[in-house]
């Protein structure tokens, strides 16, 4: 008991912060980038920050510019950085255990700051956790976002027309860089990746929208990939 206490009083506001600041360093980069190709797909340097501002999350920014290229619907994109996003359900869920109990509608403001990378820091910390805390964490973390998503835009403008063009070429090998780790230590996401290229392959012969093609095949699957791990597993 008095161990939590003595925890709890040390993750202030300051404290959430200074736990923050790796977390803004790291997302220096790949905000930097994602700048860089919001401009090379065709977005202005408004849509850009805000796309950063109201989504916040790396992966489903990322997928969304891939599908602004292909010219998939807002629909369809919704759909998808949904079905991407929904593990944020399940995170949120588990931080409030960790958190002081507060009002609804401050909850509601740093669960929208929750990242994979905010969700391990806070999740590994010991005790109970402030909202202070919470919101420095989640603000260090969301500021250096949005404004390095600003600066890699305006820094893309000062690179000649021919790099430009050529770093939509960036995105797909970006997700090749990130699926081939991934996939050499977990058969499951080699599986995922496999069916899911298959699928959106044939749909794309079977002339589907390119947008619907990419969400049937996500959608079939994960499904196919999930029932058939259950059932190794239980077997």
């Amino acid at each position: 008991m008095v161990e939590a206490i003595i925890t709890k009083n040390d993750s202030s506001f300051v404290d959430g912060l200074k736990a923050g600041v790796s977390i803004a360093v790291g997302y220096m980069p790949v905000a930097l980038t994602f700048g860089l190709l919001a401009r090379t797909t065709g977005l202005t340097l408004y849509e850009a920050i805000l796309m950063s501002i109201l989504v916040f999350a790396g992966a489903a920014q990322y997928i969304t510019l891939s599908l602004i290229a292909i010219g998939t619907g807002a629909f369809e994109i919704i759909f998808t950085i949904f079905i991407v996003n929904i593990r944020h359900l399940l995170m949120s869920a588990s931080i409030n255990e960790k958190v002081e109990e507060d009002t609804p509608w401050k909850k509601a403001i740093y669960a929208f700051g929750i990242t994979d990378e905010t969700f391990t820091v806070s999740a590994t910390k010991k005790g109970v956790l402030t909202t202070g805390y919470m919101f420095g964490l989640c603000l260090i973390s969301y500021s250096s976002w949005v404004i390095f998503t600003g600066g890699g835009y305006i820094a893309g403008a000062t690179l000649p027309e021919v790099i430009q063009q050529g770093m939509s070429v960036a995105l797909y090998a970006m997700f090749v860089g990130l699926l081939i780790p991934t996939a050499k230590k977990s058969r499951k996401v080699l599986f995922l990746a496999g069916f899911a290229a298959i699928f959106n392959s044939i749909l794309t012969l079977a002339q589907f929208p390119t947008g619907w093609a990419i969400v049937i095949a996500t959608l079939l699957s994960s499904v196919i990939v999930e029932w058939f791990m259950g059932r190794r597993t239980n077997e």
